[in-house]
């Protein structure tokens, strides 16, 4: 079975947790994405934001844009292991409720890996469990 490491998008940037929500909803937009990673030092997760939230949480709210990604964050993300296998995700996935999940190798993020993801890597029977 494939790894989160073969099916991950390897590009996933961070939103540092000091960076307001509108600088967040800026890189989303360019980088065409609904989450990012929030990152405090040393590029430890925090947590992720989602597009969802800013609309809940910040506008739905009536609450500034200016307020920090890191007021987001809600105690510790869901995460997957680089080299845990797709059947840990088509877990985790639904045991946390998340659509997207931060993959990490030790520290690191590395990644992030999607339901997108997995529907492209994997048989149909598995994917239709996940969604």
């Amino acid at each position: 079975m494939a790894t989160a490491r073969e099916i991950m998008a390897v590009d996933a940037e961070c939103v540092g947790e000091h960076e307001s929500i509108l600088a967040a909803a800026r890189k989303m937009t360019g980088l065409g994405v609904g989450a990012l990673p929030i990152c405090g030092g040393n590029e430890r997760l925090k947590g992720v934001l989602t597009d969802r939230d800013i609309v809940v949480k910040v506008l739905g709210e009536g609450k500034g844009p200016a307020r920090t990604a890191g007021e987001l964050a809600q105690g510790e993300a869901a995460t997957i292991g680089a080299d845990d296998d797709a059947a840990e995700i088509l877990r985790t996935m639904p045991a946390h409720q998340v659509r997207r999940l931060p993959v990490i190798d030790g520290n690191m993020l590395i990644g992030m890996v999607a339901q997108a993801d997995v529907a492209r890597a994997l048989p149909d029977p598995q994917v239709g469990q996940l969604l």
